[in-house]
């Protein structure tokens, strides 16, 4: 189940909501575990078991960490708790690509491939494995008390607003706000506003996006990539550009809207990131509780730029923009596209953050676009074969007149670029801060909100309904 499908906007989302109401303060942690336990298992509900298990192992070895009193013994179940995280990662998600892999070289030694059962992928795992970890290392660096009971724990965990994408949750940012919190009229009204905006973003503009790239995207024919006509590859680096960020950030803004909706406030996941004048910047906007995470539990444990000698210091970027990129998905373009942004990080360090700090505004968030929508090609592909041949198509200047536009393309387009580039701009910095930053609104700003977003919602509803394809591409990762 995601957010955008009708079963959730017209089923699961009013009914948990009033019964969520309907329940006393005492038993809303309840009502809500129990919806996010139904959200979980509705797509395949065996995992729900796999979840369970896992948070409770997970729940108990932090709990004796606590309890020792050498620390020695507590780095030791640290340590435990890390690789058990871990472990689960690793065997749903990479053991595909480990034993592909595998068969691959074999076949090219003239050998036969041995038969393997892949193993389905837990719908959410990566986020959920990471804010277990956050837990555990936040306990044991003392930044925060363990969770009170298992409930609140599992809660954390599972809470169905942030389960499935995001945004990364640190426990100490809601641990005050599991145990008792109080969603006023004002939160209720807010998170309704961005949920509504988040929905808008995806199923008019996200869902647009992905019709027009899937069209170009050859449907899976390596064939069809290498007749990829350079105009045609550009659509589609596009339309992936702006259907990868409206789908995960909607996302993110209705995660944020439904938790604000309980009394949960979630930290932002996106900052328009493609205004960014270099690639440092943009990975400071986009995914932004990703790099959170791996700035707090990778890179600063790496050694971070408190280093002997630079070289040291791009080894360690390099490292968790080749993690980042493996995180993102279960094939080795995704370690490739990670090797490519370190390396422009990496250039960042040495020189292009000067060379961009001369060269003005626009012109270095041109060039930053360019490296990213270079990079989507490696990412958007199934595999490196793909993204080859759909980099080649991009700089062969073949068959330039050749184009092909679904009829929604371009106004759809058109409203992508101005979300997403001119929503800066001194004249309308005043409108963001009006809807994503403002703290109260007065009665007449609701009475002016409430109607224009409800439209919203049901003009974003009618999309759903209507459509036939609505994709979610962070399932992917």
């Amino acid at each position: 189940m995601v957010f955008s499908s009708s079963v959730f906007l017209l089923m699961f989302l009013p009914l948990f909501l009033l019964l969520y109401e309907l329940s006393p303060k005492a038993l809303k942690n309840y009502t809500l575990l129990l919806a996010s336990l139904v959200f979980y298992a509705w797509g395949d509900p065996r995992f729900i078991f796999v979840l369970l298990g896992f948070t409770l192992i997970n729940y108990l070895v932090v709990r004796t960490m606590c309890r020792q009193t050498k620390n020695s013994y507590k780095k030791s179940l640290l340590v435990v708790s890390i690789v058990l995280n871990l472990s689960l990662l690793l065997v749903f998600k990479y053991s595909n690509l480990f034993v592909e892999s595998i068969n691959s070289l074999l076949v090219a030694l003239g050998m036969e491939a041995f038969y393997w059962q892949k193993i389905a992928l837990p719908i959410g795992i990566s986020f959920f494995v990471f804010q277990s970890i956050t837990y555990s290392v936040d306990i044991y660096r003392k930044e925060c008390s363990p969770a009170k009971n298992f409930c609140n724990y599992l809660l954390y965990i599972i809470a169905f607003p942030q389960l499935i994408a995001g945004p990364i949750v640190r426990y100490r940012t809601i641990a005050q706000e599991i145990e008792d919190r109080q969603a006023s009229p004002e939160d209720k009204l807010q998170g309704f506003y961005r949920f509504s905006i988040g929905l808008a973003k995806k199923a008019i503009i996200a869902n647009t996006m992905a019709m027009q790239a899937n069209a170009l995207f050859a449907g899976g024919s390596l064939e069809a990539f290498q007749n990829l006509s350079s105009t045609n590859a550009w659509i589609a680096i596009m339309a992936y550009n702006f259907q990868i960020y409206f789908d995960f950030s909607g996302y993110s803004d209705m995660a944020i809207g439904l938790g604000r909706m309980m009394g949960f406030h979630y930290p932002e996941n996106f900052n328009l990131p493609y205004i960014s004048r270099t690639v440092s910047e943009f990975w400071k906007r986009w995914h932004i509780t990703l790099g959170s995470f791996m700035t707090n539990y990778l890179y600063f444990p790496l050694g971070g730029s408190r280093t002997k000698t630079k070289r040291r210091h791009y080894f360690n970027l390099w490292i968790v923009f080749l993690l980042c990129g493996l995180w993102h998905g279960t094939s080795w373009n995704y370690v490739v596209w990670g090797a490519y942004h370190g390396f422009f990080i990496i250039m960042d360090k040495i020189f292009l953050q000067r060379l961009s700090d001369k060269m003005g505004r626009i012109l270095p968030i041109l060039f930053t676009f360019f490296v990213i929508s270079v990079g989507r090609s490696i990412s958007a592909c199934n595999n490196l074969s793909e993204a080859a041949y759909m980099i080649q198509a991009l700089f062969a200047c073949r068959d330039l007149s050749s184009f092909n536009f679904i009829d929604t393309f371009l106004p759809t387009l058109g409203i992508a670029v101005f979300f997403s580039f001119f929503f800066e701009c001194k004249y309308l910095d005043k409108v963001k801060d009006f809807f994503f930053c403002r703290q109260k609104y007065s009665n007449k700003q609701h009475a002016m909100l409430f109607p224009l977003m409800l439209a919203l919602l049901l003009l974003s509803i009618s999309y759903v309904i209507a459509a036939d394809f609505n994709p979610f591409i962070y399932f992917r990762f």
